[in-house]
C-alpha cells in the first residue's frame, strides 16, 4: 500500500497501476496550452535542429541539442536567462575525421540530472565527472547505417563548449549477444537517471528506444520503435533489463523517454508517431509509474500536438521543466517545408516568439 499526493489529491494504491484520478491530476500539473513558438532555429535551411535537453547551472539555463547538416548528427549547447531567449555557444560533440565507430554521428543527451519535478534541474556528478549518453554511428546521412548507444563524460564545466570524452566502443548495440527482439536493427535516443535507492538493484537506469525484426509471435518488422531499459553500476557497463519493452503501442514510434518524479510518482515524457489509430500524426504524451518498470499510460489529451505553421508537420520529442510556478514544454517543431527547430509551450501565456524559420 502506498500514498500519492499532488495538490490536494491523496490516494492509496495497492498495486503497480497508477489510478486514473492520479493520472488526471498529473496531467493538470503538466499541461502547457500556450505555444510561445520557436526558440532555437538553424542558421540555414540545410540544417535541422532536434532533441532538446535542458538543465540549470548557477543562474543560467543551458540546452543541449543535436544538429543534422547532411553529413550526420553533432551535439551543440545554448544558454538562456529566462528559458525563452537562447544563445548558441558551440559544439560539445563534433564530427571526427577518423575511422572511429561514431565519427559521423554523435547525438548526445544529458544524464544524471536531478529528477525532482520543479526542483533545481542540476546535473549531478559521478566519479567527479559529468555524463551524457549518445547515438553514435559511422555512416553518413540521416540516421544512416548501424546506430548504437555510446557514453561520454567530462571533468570540465558542462556549460562550456568543448569536446567531451567518448567511449571507444558502444555500450549497447544491435549486434550484442543479449540483444532483444525489438532492438536488433538500430538504437536511438536514451536517457539515464540515477536511482540512489537502487529500486532495480543498480544505481543507474537507462531508457532508450530502438527498432528491430519480429521474433516468434511478435509483429512483423515495419520500422516500429519501442522503449526498453538497461541498468548499470558504473555508467560504463550496461545490462539489459527484461526481455520486452516497457512502453510501446504496437505500430509506429514510441520513443525518446525523459523521466522526472512528482512526489512518489515517476513520470515518463515520451512521443508517439504514426500509431494505427493516428497514422499521420506526431504528439507528446506521458505515462506514470511507482516502480520504474510498470508504466500506466495516459489516455487523455496530448501534451503537445501540431497546431501552428511552424509545427504543422511534426510536434514531438519532449523536455519539460517547471520553474517558479511555470511549466515549459520544449519540443521539436517541423513545418510543412521540413524546417526543423526547437519550440516551447508554457502553462501561462508568455506571448509569442519572434523567431521564425
Amino acid at each position: 500500500m502506498r500514498s500519492f499526493s499532488v495538490g490536494l489529491l491523496s490516494v492509496f494504491v495497492a498495486n503497480a497501476q497508477v489510478p486514473q484520478e492520479v493520472m488526471q491530476k498529473v496531467y493538470e500539473e503538466l499541461k502547457t496550452p500556450f505555444k510561445y513558438g520557436l526558440v532555437v532555429t538553424p542558421d540555414n535551411d540545410t540544417k535541422k535542429i532536434d532533441c532538446p535537453s535542458v538543465f540549470r547551472k548557477g543562474k543560467y539555463w543551458y540546452m543541449t541539442y543535436i544538429q543534422f547538416d547532411g553529413r550526420g548528427y553533432e551535439t551543440w549547447i545554448a544558454k538562456s536567462k529566462d528559458l525563452l531567449e537562447w544563445k548558441t555557444l558551440g559544439k560539445i560533440m563534433s564530427f571526427s575525421d577518423t575511422t572511429d565507430w561514431d565519427n559521423n554521428q554523435k547525438a548526445g543527451y544529458i544524464a544524471l540530472q536531478n529528477t525532482k519535478w520543479a526542483g533545481n534541474y542540476k546535473l549531478e556528478k559521478f566519479q567527479n565527472k559529468y555524463w551524457m549518453s549518445y547515438i553514435g554511428g559511422k555512416d553518413r546521412g540521416y540516421e544512416s547505417g548501424p546506430l548504437a548507444i555510446g557514453i561520454a563524460n567530462t571533468t570540465k564545466d558542462p556549460t562550456k563548449p568543448h569536446e567531451w570524452n567518448r567511449s571507444p566502443q558502444p555500450v549497447l548495440g544491435s549486434t550484442d549477444k543479449d540483444v532483444r527482439w525489438w532492438e536488433n536493427r538500430k538504437l536511438y535516443k536514451s536517457t539515464i537517471i540515477r536511482d540512489k535507492n537502487k529500486t532495480l538493484g543498480s544505481e543507474f537506469i537507462m531508457y532508450y528506444n530502438a527498432n528491430g525484426d519480429s521474433s516468434g509471435n511478435k509483429p512483423k518488422w515495419r520500422w516500429f520503435e519501442r522503449i526498453g531499459m538497461a541498468v548499470s553500476d558504473d555508467m560504463v557497463n550496461w545490462k539489459r533489463y527484461n526481455a520486452d519493452p516497457v512502453m510501446e503501442h504496437g505500430v509506429g514510434i514510441t520513443g525518446d523517454a525523459v523521466i522526472q518524479k512528482i512526489n512518489d510518482v515517476w513520470v515518463m515524457f515520451y512521443f508517439g508517431a504514426f500509431w494505427e489509430s493516428r497514422p499521420k500524426e506526431t504528439f507528446n504524451r506521458f505515462a506514470c509509474s511507482y516502480d520504474l518498470v510498470n508504466w500506466t499510460d495516459w489516455k487523455g489529451d496530448d501534451l503537445i500536438k501540431s497546431s501552428e505553421p511552424y509545427d504543422a508537420k511534426y510536434a514531438h520529442k519532449s523536455f519539460v521543466v517547471k520553474w517558479k510556478g511555470v511549466v515549459y514544454h520544449f519540443y521539436c517543431a517541423v513545418d510543412n517545408k521540413d524546417h526543423r527547430g526547437i519550440a516551447v509551450a508554457t502553462s501561462i501565456d508568455k506571448g509569442k516568439s519572434k523567431l521564425q524559420f
